[in-house]
């Protein structure tokens, strides 16, 4: 029995540093080891250098081209890092797991991050960095260099196998189109079996081609074909009777004409191999790519409409995206008031085959000033006389773009205006130039004679004439308020 007075030894006290430990398996990595491996290999150094594991963080099948879609990473930066929790390393293999950046400034944010709260990220095959060393900065960067090459190497080298697959008339990855499905072929291009969504073919030398889905859902497409190039229904009413019917769409309950767009110009239903039509690499966003970089395999698998059906189709869609080109819109409208005399939103409503008014409106700015560029020439012509006019009353006059520039002081936009037939009445719209260099709008009238003769002008100073289209009469107070008879106003603003 001890005495009272002898102090008892202290258990001794664990002053490991404490550290948590991240790993990541990337599903291009094709070893479902990896994270074991990793973490084997991270807890053999903890050991070895006295570092304390308290927790540790995985993410499997997860690409390292940036910080979302991980969340385990999320977890430990914004429930660990950022809460201050007590310790004071973060293990990592090495840069490639800690991620596979393409900016290399964001892994180098993360890591910032990190030591904002105390933390150092530690890749255990590169080890403790040493004090005042001034090269580990340089290495550590270097090896983020290399991890993103590496990423951009591989991504390169899947593009270009894809593209030879494609070519060949193969599957080269994705989702089957609706009403078709994937079918798996072994190394002499025999049918295995079709495979599920989600499944992938496991031998490198097996290929995928495409084969007739749910014939549900090919009746729909016969049904789609059909009425666009039979019954020469628009994609709108192809649409609303699908919907009548009950029929759902593959990603959503109701059918849209720009869905059933989309199945129209799809020619993998007509058994055509189409690859390469957008580009997303590395988790940038997906952009389209112009029709001469498609690779396209005609009669690559059976397809299951008639190729000349699909590209009647196509010319079918060609007339439709013409009839709202620009130019044609403008030649519609000036049939239009050829014939009728008018030109008015209500009756270009009850016109067929004819764009509704609010789409002149989304092309065209709308029908005041589609109806302008009805008369584009003489409006042309009418802004070189004003040009001419003001160099008389103004010494300096610079064209600069589509606007003048008057003794270096006055930015001017000209703007000349048909009159609009209005009922029994007329008015000519104007538009004011909203851009911040431009100081003035010169509204030039017209008249509606062949000739279009000036007949005044309507000064619209940015700072007071606002953003909409203005409408000026005869007897409109906004007349009185800028409308002007000649050009001798422009001297006194000088």
């Amino acid at each position: 029995m001890a005495n009272w007075w002898e102090i008892p030894s202290e258990q001794p006290i664990d002053i490991r540093p404490r550290a948590v430990a991240y790993y990541r398996h990337s599903a291009q990595d094709r070893q479902e080891n990896s994270i074991p491996i990793q973490r084997d290999q991270v807890r053999e150094w903890a050991e070895k250098n006295q570092v304390e594991i308290i927790k540790e963080f995985m993410d499997a099948g997860k690409s390292g081209l940036n910080a979302e879609g991980r969340p385990a990473f999320t977890e430990m930066m914004e429930h660990w890092v950022k809460q201050d929790r007590d310790f004071r390393y973060i293990l990592c293999l090495d840069v490639s797991r800690w991620g596979r950046f393409q900016d290399l400034d964001l892994s180098a944010t993360f890591s910032s991050e990190c030591k904002r709260h105390g933390k150092e990220v530690v890749y255990t095959t590169m080890g403790l960095p040493r004090e005042n060393d001034n090269f580990q900065p340089v290495y550590v960067q270097f090896e983020r260099f290399r991890a993103a090459q590496y990423s951009k190497e591989l991504s390169e080298k899947v593009w270009r196998g894809c593209m030879k697959i494609a070519e060949q008339g193969y599957w080269a990855g994705g989702a089957a189109p609706y009403g078709m499905q994937r079918l798996l072929l072994d190394e002499k291009r025999e049918p295995v079996g079709v495979l599920e969504p989600g499944q992938h073919k496991s031998i490198h030398n097996q290929r995928v081609t495409l084969t007739e889905g749910d014939p549900a859902e090919i009746a729909v497409i016969h049904r789609i074909f059909h009425e666009f190039t039979e019954l020469l229904y628009s994609e709108h009413r192809i649409a609303e009777g699908l919907n009548f019917d009950g029929i759902p769409s593959a990603n959503a309950p109701r059918w849209s004409a720009g869905m059933v767009v989309h199945r129209l110009r799809n020619e993998k239903y007509a058994g055509t191999m189409v690859y390469n039509k957008t580009q997303s690499k590395l988790k940038t966003p997906s952009r389209q790519n112009p029709p001469e970089q498609w690779v396209r395999t005609p009669s690559a698998f059976e397809g299951i409409i008639p190729y000349e059906q699909f590209l009647k189709a196509q010319e079918l869609l060609a007339k439709r995206r013409q009839k709202y080109q620009s130019e044609e819109m403008i030649k519609q409208l000036a049939a239009i008031y050829q014939q009728y005399g008018l030109f008015h939103a209500s009756l270009i409503r009850t016109l067929p085959n004819v764009p509704s008014p609010a789409t002149f409106a989304h092309r065209l700015g709308g029908l005041d000033l589609a109806f302008q560029q009805m008369h584009r020439e003489p409006c042309d012509r009418a802004r070189a006389m004003v040009h001419e006019r003001i160099r008389e009353h103004v010494p300096e006059v610079l064209a600069y773009s589509d606007f003048l520039v008057l003794d270096q002081r006055l930015a001017v936009s000209v703007q000349p205006a048909v009159p609009m037939p209005n009922g029994y009445a007329t008015y000519w719209p104007f538009r004011p130039d909203t851009r911040n260099v431009i100081d003035l709008t010169l509204g030039v009238l017209l008249s509606d004679a062949e000739d279009f003769e000036i007949l005044g002008y309507v000064a619209l100073p940015r700072l007071l004439a606002g953003t909409r289209t203005l409408r000026i009469s005869a007897t409109s107070s906004r007349t009185e308020l800028f409308g002007c008879c000649e050009l001798d106003f422009l001297q006194q603003l000088l």
